[in-house]
């Protein structure tokens, strides 16, 4: 499975027009390791809400995308945020991992 669906990230281009969409991917790369910090803080400190909203803005980006791999992490973190689980062992470890992934496929696919 790829890291990134070339027919979501096409059809992007293609509604984004080829100038913006390396600014949409810039912002990306900028936005969500931040993102993932601040899940990294709020699970530390019980903040579930803040949990799931930034679980969620990952998960809507990471689609908009085409990671789907990169989405169904970040979905998963926001399904147990919502349950007011941040019992979350080592999957933000792994979704660093797969964001990190994206990131150098996302660089690769700039025009």
């Amino acid at each position: 499975m790829p890291v990134i669906d070339k027919v979501i990230f096409e059809e992007l281009k293609q509604m984004s027009g080829a100038d913006f969409i390396n600014e949409l991917i810039d912002a990306f790369l900028e936005d969500a390791p931040h993102m993932i910090q601040t899940m990294q803080t709020a699970a530390e400190t019980g903040d579930v809400e803040t949990f799931r909203r930034n679980a969620h803005s990952l998960k809507s980006n990471a689609y908009t995308f085409g990671a789907t791999e990169l989405g169904g992490l970040a979905r998963e973190l926001e399904a147990m945020g919502r349950e007011n689980n941040l019992a979350i062992g080592d999957r933000l470890e792994v979704l660093r991992e797969a964001f990190g992934t994206v990131a150098q496929e996302l660089r690769e696919l700039r025009i």
